[in-house]
């Protein structure tokens, strides 16, 4: 039974699930270590890390924020000068409307001048028409009313002088009935 009694003495001491002083003393120096260890070394590395990507972000928001403002500068200006765009275009229409009246009104008037040209040039030519024709209509009454005269009266009347007085005596006659008929009638 002495035999029994150091094997359950043995058997109380070697218990598997609570470990041995020593063991507990040696894990806890080496987490010690372990948590020095990342403590020196490892913690700073990641806040480097975390600082680093913290700035890259905060530098992402700060040039987003100022591409934004560019762009919004950008987007001012572009307006502006569309607002300039347009404003000149509508004064080079503006320009465009008052230069084509201004040529309209030329144009009308060169053509009115053309137009009294033509008619006053129209006017020329008949009154000349008028006068060859009445020159004609002249030469042609005096020759018949010679000749008529003539075999009237019974004497020649070729002689160009007597002829030339005749007729302007009878075309002057009949220029004055013709104006005291004219007169009775207005």
């Amino acid at each position: 039974m002495v035999l029994n009694t150091q094997m359950v003495l043995a058997a109380e001491e070697i218990n598997p699930v609570i470990p041995h002083v020593s063991e507990i003393i040696l894990g806890l120096v080496g987490f010690l270590i372990l948590l020095w260890l990342l403590k020196k070394y490892a913690v700073p590395r990641f806040e480097k890390l975390y600082e680093e990507r913290t700035a890259k972000i905060e530098g992402g928001i700060e040039k987003a924020e100022k591409a934004q403002a560019d762009a919004e500068r950008a987007l001012e200006q572009y307006k502006a000068q569309l607002a300039e765009a347009r404003t000149e275009a509508a004064k080079i229409r503006d320009d465009a409307r008052v230069e084509a009246e201004q040529i309209k009104e030329e144009l009308r008037s060169e053509a009115q001048e053309e137009a009294r040209r033509i008619v006053s040039q129209g006017e020329a030519q008949l009154q000349a028409q008028k006068a060859q024709i009445m020159a004609e209509l002249r030469a042609e009454l005096g020759r018949n009313s010679v000749e008529l005269a003539s075999r009237i009266i019974g004497e020649s009347l070729e002689d160009e002088a007597r002829r030339r007085g005749t007729i302007d005596r009878f075309l002057s006659e009949l220029e004055t009935s013709g104006n005291g008929a004219a007169g009775a009638r207005t």
